[in-house]
């Protein structure tokens, strides 16, 4: 029978990332300690696992400088964070190679970490960015000339066809155009995905989620609009009552919601708001709750197609024998997120 030590070296020499978060991994022979997708490949004998980073330092062991364990797993380091700073308080700027150089920035491990983090360079990001703000600006009656000078254009239609790659259609056509945003928002467990409308947020999942890419593409036919990096005011309040949340501060969140779905997959998803703060309950509770005792299947598949993590707490539903049952943000999360608000409320 295996032992949880086996499980562990083999995720390890896997480099399973749904393990991230779960196990550090203090490799004897040289006192250092890794996270489980690290490169490094030690004998299971020159392996000791830890729960936490804190633990292996205490036990003595250094971060690894390769995968760096002591970074939140998918948040941008903090050459990155400064440059992303930089775009947001300067949308209409375009940012070239040279520019990064200046900044202390190596072009192609930007365009390496982008690419793998974002799914696109960053030159693509920043195209998409000046686009949204070109469209916002658009959209509040400013004049299309000017906006093309000030997004770094030296003609209308070079303009034009960024615009409309991005877009979808020309800026002199926008007008009525509807657009759902999205941003990379850092978080205490990682980085994740944020899609809004003008309504409200319409998606929030972690960005190693295996599922993102069918899920945006889904936003986007169901919106029936493209999807543009880039400023939304949701994202404010959406950020500022994470911040809360994870301090402690916040138990419920009030942020507007546009949620995309059937109505009986909107009723299960808002009633997932009635658990409590630090609790949990089953499949079988939620349909009895909405009235339909049969349709526990139904239930758990509509909390499976849940695209709102953690404002819509589905980490909060476990099995009918107490056990914690799938999530798509890795089960690790689950588990931190529920410790998380037991233990908040047990300090109060």
């Amino acid at each position: 029978m295996e032992t949880e030590r086996d499980i562990f070296y083999k995720a390890f020499l896997e480099r399973d990332s749904s393990f991230e978060g779960v196990f550090v991994v203090g490799v004897k022979t040289t006192g250092i300690f890794c996270r489980p997708t690290c490169p490094a490949k030690p004998k299971l004998e020159n392996c000791e696992f830890f729960s936490s980073a804190g633990e292996a330092m205490q036990n003595g062991y250094r971060p690894c400088k390769v995968c760096k364990p002591l970074e939140r797993v998918g948040n941008p380091p903090d050459g990155i964070k400064l440059l992303l700073k930089h775009l947001e308080e300067n949308p209409t700027v375009k940012i070239k190679d040279s520019d990064l150089q200046q900044m202390g920035l190596e072009p192609n491990q930007v365009r390496r970490w982008f690419l793998k983090n974002y799914k696109q360079t960053f030159h693509a990001y920043q195209r998409m960015f000046r686009a949204n703000n070109a469209f916002q600006r658009i959209q509040s009656e400013q004049n299309i000339t000017d906006i093309a000078y000030d997004s770094g254009y030296d003609s209308l239609s070079g303009f034009g066809n960024m615009f409309k790659n991005v877009i979808g259609t020309s800026p002199q056509n926008s007008k009525d155009k509807h657009i759902v945003n999205v941003a990379y928002i850092e978080t205490d467990l990682g980085l994740m995905v944020a899609a809004a409308t003008d309504k409200g947020i319409c998606m929030f999942e972690f960005a190693d989620y295996k599922l993102i890419d069918l899920e945006l593409r889904q936003l986007s036919e169901q919106f029936k609009a493209p999807l543009v990096q880039g400023d939304n005011p949701h994202f404010d309040t959406l950020k500022k009552q994470l911040d809360e949340y994870f301090k402690g501060e916040r138990k419920t969140f009030d942020i507007p919601l546009d949620l995309v779905g059937t109505e009986f997959q909107k009723k299960v998803w808002l009633g997932l708001l009635q658990i409590p703060y630090g609790s949990t309950t089953t499949y079988g509770k939620q349909a009895e709750l909405l009235g339909k005792p049969s349709s526990v299947r139904a239930v758990a598949n509509a909390n499976g197609k849940n695209k709102i993590s953690i404002i819509l707490p589905c980490h909060r539903v476990i099995g009918a024998d107490g056990s914690l049952t799938g999530y798509g943000g890795g089960m690790w999360r689950k588990k931190r997120l529920l410790e998380f608000e037991k233990g908040q409320i047990a300090a109060k």
